[in-house]
């Protein structure tokens, strides 16, 4: 498909860092872009190969593997890709290949080399990014507070090393740190017993304290992992108990180190494509907060944090189908299995239920409604298995209501359009963000268009969608505070989901229906309502600032909570924050509110 240069121009302005060039440089940008159409299964690139520069998708889907051929992410629109050709040698050490029809928008690299050299803003990204090339995870320079194993096994000086032994098998561990009080007297191995106790065949009461190494070779939480590795290599050990203000806080062995390198976004979604049952699969789902925290802490924005989170459960729940599949044989007529909510968006955090549906073929029959009520039972448990709790709203193609064929689809949207009550309301908000998993992704593509058209064309569903939007609203309280929970389990804490970004998610979505956007992602619904012209430039640039600031603060909260080994929550004490945090915070809810009075008070989408 040819683009013109405006449609160029149009599109960069809504990509990150192009929407903050000067009009003069962003015309000269595009007027050496390459544009590359690209059919299914295409070679965008190979490893080894030296690439041309950065790659923008301006259309389609496009897939990452490493060298061993495993999945390192699933791209689509407005992501970029091939940032190592700014690099002297320019080398990929990955390959490319487009996933559907797709089309590229390639920026030369010395065209990108000039951007960063003379605009900041360019330059952060992609200092940013090339300092992460190695993946989000550097074990050498993240801190061991990310590293170490929490609550580590302890036990008195006097225990017989025959009951170490036994703790040690139990809790399938090689180490127990020997505590009096809160006070770290030594470390006991696997190597202690067999090199001392069982060597030299001491008696079976032998106090730990006989054998341990005292007074050990300790380190802190803020130090980094590059002194974890030298402090192991130069001693010839195997353990560093961690210490902070004298106090045991944790400990760092071989094996944590082993596990940190392999957990990455790329190694789960490989190990869940090739997971056998839902069962082997929780197992690697549940490295997902660890994944959580290492990503955060490697300094990643919170859209691509969420998006790396969500690909694993994109994974889970086409494996699942493909099993389904092998259990059930092969569909009867062709279906398409679509996320809502959160998946739907790609803004899965640590916390995520489901929220699926089914969509048919208007072929299928009332005999074949059985082999698909089957396959999303045997997909909806597997996805509870593996930790993507039940819909609590029954929101789940599970449920006959949302399990039909496509022309049914149609005549829901056609009645929540038309009648929109507070239920069709509701309904209508959750399925304009259906994103399609697997399956026959055709089935959705004319019936989206339609609807949304649909949708833009009736004023007074959109007032309606407007006023249900403002249902949920930023914390503020009076006199610069905010508004806690006032009762319950959780009490003075700020609600930073249905509070925080589900707020600016709903303005997302109104922009996106003013505009007939395709999107389901609130980031680049934002952006795309800038570039369509339903939000002005500032308003879509406060927004977007907002929007990061209480994403970004919700994800450090879960992130504090999964390193002291509690779940991950939406619920935030303030005084969790620094009085700098709080001032900002506050900015960023009464932007969001700003918007929704404007937006409520009819004065059009350019406020």
């Amino acid at each position: 498909m040819p683009l013109s240069q405006d449609e160029i121009i149009r599109f960069l302005k809504s990509v990150h860092p192009y929407d903050a060039l000067p009009a003069k440089v962003l015309d000269d940008l595009t007027q050496r872009v390459e544009i590359r159409e690209l059919d299914e299964n295409s070679l965008v690139y190979e490893l080894g190969h030296t690439l041309p520069g950065v790659f923008v998708i301006y259309e389609g889907q496009v897939e990452i593997t490493d060298e061993n051929g495993a999945v390192v992410s699933h791209l689509g629109l407005r992501n970029s890709f091939g940032e190592r050709g700014l690099l002297k040698d320019g080398k990929a050490v990955t390959k490319a290949r487009a996933h559907t029809p797709s089309v590229l928008i390639v920026l030369p690299a010395d065209l990108v080399r000039v951007l960063i050299d003379g605009h900041a803003v360019v330059s952060r990204f992609f200092n940013r990014t090339r300092g992460n090339r190695n993946g989000p995870h550097s074990l050498v320079t993240s801190t061991i507070d990310i590293l170490m194993a929490h609550d580590p096994a302890t036990c008195p000086p006097d225990t017989p090393v025959q009951t170490a032994a036994r703790i040690m098998r139990d809790r399938h561990i090689s180490s127990l740190c020997v505590t009096e009080g809160d006070a770290l007297l030594g470390i006991a191995t696997l190597r202690d017993i067999s090199g001392k106790f069982v060597a030299d065949a001491m008696p079976a009461a032998t106090p730990v304290s006989s054998i341990m190494t005292a007074n050990p070779i300790t380190l802190a939480p803020s130090d980094i992992g590059s002194d974890v590795l030298h402090t192991m290599m130069e001693r010839g050990i195997g353990h560093i108990p961690i210490v902070e203000a004298g106090q045991l806080v944790g400990i760092v062995t071989q094996t944590d180190l082993t596990h940190y390198q392999a957990v990455n976004s790329g190694e789960l979604v490989r190990r869940i494509a090739g997971a056998s049952s839902a069962k082997e699969m929780a197992v690697v789902t549940a490295e997902i907060p660890q994944l959580l925290v290492q990503l955060v802490a490697s300094g990643n924005r919170h859209e691509i944090v969420t998006r790396l989170i969500t690909d694993i459960a994109d994974t889970a729940t086409r494996r699942l189908l493909a099993l389904a599949e092998e259990e059930f044989g092969s569909p009867p007529v062709p279906y398409l299995w679509l996320a809502c909510g959160s998946q739907g968006r790609q803004e899965q955090t640590g916390v995520s239920d489901q929220d699926n549906c089914l969509m048919l073929d208007d072929r299928v029959t009332d005999v074949d409604m059985a082999y698909f009520a089957a396959l999303a039972k045997f997909v909806s448990d597997g996805l509870d298995t593996c930790g993507y709790f039940y819909c609590p709203g029954d929101m789940m193609a599970t449920n006959p209501r949302w399990c039909q064929p496509v022309q049914v689809w149609r005549d829901y949207f056609k009645g929540w359009i038309a009648k929109p009550n507070p239920e069709a309301q509701m309904l209508a908000s959750v399925m304009f963000d259906l994103r399609p998993i697997g399956g026959a992704f055709d089935l959705f593509t004319d019936l989206q268009a339609d609807t949304l058209a649909a949708a833009n064309a009736n004023s007074i569903f959109v007032a309606h969608m407007i006023s249900n939007s403002l249902k949920h609203t930023p914390p503020l309280g009076l006199l610069r505070g905010f508004a806690t929970i006032r009762s319950g389990e959780h009490r003075d804490t700020l609600d930073l989901k249905h509070n925080g970004v589900v707020p600016v998610v709903d303005l997302a979505r109104i922009y996106s229906l003013q505009g007939q956007l395709s999107e389901a992602n609130t980031r680049a619904r934002l952006s795309a309502a800038e570039v369509a012209g339903v939000l002005s430039p500032s308003g879509a640039r406060d927004l977007l600032d907002a929007y990061d600031l209480i994403a970004e603060t919700r994800l450090d909260h879960q992130v504090r909570l999964v390193k002291s080994g509690e779940k991950p929550d939406n619920y935030l004490p303030p005084s969790d924050l620094s009085d700098f945090e709080r001032s900002h915070l506050r900015d960023a809810f009464v932007v969001v509110k700003t918007m929704q009075s404007a937006v409520g008070h009819g004065k059009g989408m350019l406020g």
